[in-house]
């Protein structure tokens, strides 16, 4: 068995941590490129969103290398992506490849509805082995996120352009290197000092949080690497959602405490939008909310073409932005989106947030 799933962000790093602690022979498909996206566009249907695009692109060049089973997650809910992991399979399927297919769908009433899939696809392994595992592969993902974190804080105010890019491919290698969790304390310790090492001044920045669809947040392919180039116009960003917080709220139900849920934004929603409408339509509101009350000076919503959910959030954002006074851009990728419209959109929202606030960034 060799195990493959798609690119979403740096997620492929605690994936295959995790299956590989187990035994599993994996097989990470090339970082998502337009060679990607041509591939699952083609065969895709035209309505389809982003995601599942790249998502089939993703499978198609897998299997390249040898790939034979998909391990995806699934969703429930007004939403697509409940569905697209059977449908890409269907595609995958007409076209000759011989995939089997692995969904992890939300559990219903406990986490061991998970293990057990987990330990479908390593056979062998123990059910404490499969636990240790998905616990490997958690740390990782929670020590990307706060990787992550730091750049989005370093970027803004480095002295010496791009060296927080230099510095972060650095940690994140050293993440990527750890084959058991006996290694983390050691690896912690290595990225700290890497990511310390930056110079940076302190010098007036906006800060703007990022919400919308997950995948598009996620993935710099699909976003065309949004946060960097914000934090090179002088913005330090914070995501709505972060990987290892959509994995406790959505496989581990909540089980990791201390962490930033889904709850918090979804009841600081109403009244702007008062039920669940699929995806993270109501998270986007919520979180859009609560960065208003926090003191950002702006919000940014990604989504994918057709994506109905982050559609309704978008058609509320104007009267929450009104009655907030904080200014929202929303920012629609499919496989037209072009990088320079992309950057004349964000040079001219942060021009206007620094004439709001007074500074020069």
């Amino acid at each position: 068995m060799k195990v493959t799933f798609p690119h979403m962000g740096h997620m492929w790093i605690c994936l295959a941590a995790m299956l590989e602690y187990l035994g599993v022979e994996v097989v990470v498909p090339p970082p998502s490129s337009k060679r990607t996206l041509t591939l699952g566009a083609r065969h895709a249907p035209e309505f389809a969103c982003l995601p599942f695009k790249l998502n089939l692109g993703n499978f198609m060049e897998a299997a390249e290398q040898g790939a034979d089973t998909i391990l995806m997650a699934g969703g429930c809910g007004p939403c697509r992506f409940g569905y697209y992991a059977q449908v890409e399979h269907a595609i995958l399927e007409d076209l000759g490849y011989n995939y089997r297919l692995v969904v992890l769908e939300p559990p219903r009433k406990h986490v061991g509805e998970l293990l057990s899939k987990i330990k479908y696809i390593t056979g062998h392994s123990s059910w404490w082995e499969v636990v240790r595992g998905i616990r490997f592969g958690y740390q990782k993902a929670r020590m990307v996120d706060e990787l992550e974190r730091q750049a989005h804080f370093l970027r803004p105010r480095e002295i010496h352009r791009g060296s927080t890019d230099r510095a972060f491919k650095r940690a994140l290698q050293e993440i990527i290197a750890m084959k058991h969790p006996r290694d983390l304390p050691e690896a912690r310790e290595r990225v700290r000092k890497i990511m310390d090492a930056v110079a940076i001044k302190p010098r007036p920045v906006l800060r703007v949080g990022i919400v919308g669809e997950i995948f598009t947040l996620l993935e710099p392919f699909a976003n065309h690497d949004l946060e960097r180039r914000l934090g090179y116009l002088g913005v330090e960003t914070d995501r709505s959602i972060y990987l290892s917080e959509w994995i406790n709220d959505h496989l581990f139900l909540g089980l990791v405490r201390g962490l930033r849920s889904r709850r918090e934004a979804c009841q600081a929603a109403p009244p702007y939008l008062n039920h669940f409408v699929g995806g993270h339509g109501q998270e986007t509101v919520g979180s859009a909310v609560i960065y208003a009350r926090q003191g950002y000076d702006g919000v940014i919503q990604l989504l994918p073409f057709t994506c109905m959910p982050e559609i309704v959030a978008h058609s509320v954002l104007p009267g929450l932005s009104n009655k907030l006074g904080i200014p929202t851009l929303t920012i629609t990728v499919d496989e037209q989106s072009g990088e320079a419209g992309l950057v004349t959109r964000l040079e001219a929202f942060v021009d206007l947030l620094a004439r709001k606030k007074g500074v020069v960034v």
